[in-house]
């Protein structure tokens, strides 16, 4: 099982400078990688993301350039294939499954976050940082499915 966590477009700015102290452990979690350990990459952090929460990242974002700006430590995790894509297709298939009516008509979240639930549904862990409240509901309420989900990282048993 990979030491995954899916982190909210609304939290990546918090890996900019100046960091709190949670972030900075966090980030440093993050890019703490051993490349002659190669063989354990699942033991090291990974970063789950979809194509739509990469460009949400990038867009907000733009002119970031500090080192533990979220762009710098996607690229990070990219190079050492620590970066879990779900792709389109496996975020439409979940929809197709588990989004039926009567989940549907009880999400308070807004519908462009409502693709990223499969994103954290489909990962290993099921572990998400997001401050906002109604996609927090969403994750925990759904059906099936033991999801943590916090605002803080100090909220989350992420290293371990």
């Amino acid at each position: 099982m990979k030491k995954d966590i899916f982190i909210d477009n609304n939290v990546a700015n918090k890996f900019a400078n100046p960091q709190d102290k949670e972030y900075k452990k966090l980030t440093k979690w993050l890019l703490n990688f051993n490349v002659d350990d190669i063989e354990n990459k699942n033991n090291y952090a990974h970063l789950v993301v979809s194509k739509k929460l990469l460009a949400e990242y990038l867009s907000s974002s733009i002119g970031a350039s500090s080192n533990t700006a979220i762009p710098m430590i996607i690229s990070t995790l990219q190079r050492q294939g620590r970066l879990v894509m779900i792709s389109n297709s496996e975020i439409k298939n979940f929809q197709h499954k588990y989004y039926k009516k009567t989940i549907v008509n009880n999400f308070r979240s807004n519908s462009e976050d409502r693709e990223h639930i499969p994103v954290v549904l489909l990962s290993d862990r099921k572990y998400a940082l997001s401050y906002d409240t109604n996609f927090i509901h969403d994750l925990e309420t759904f059906p099936g499915f033991n999801v943590i989900v916090k605002k803080r990282p100090e909220e989350i048993p992420y290293d371990k």
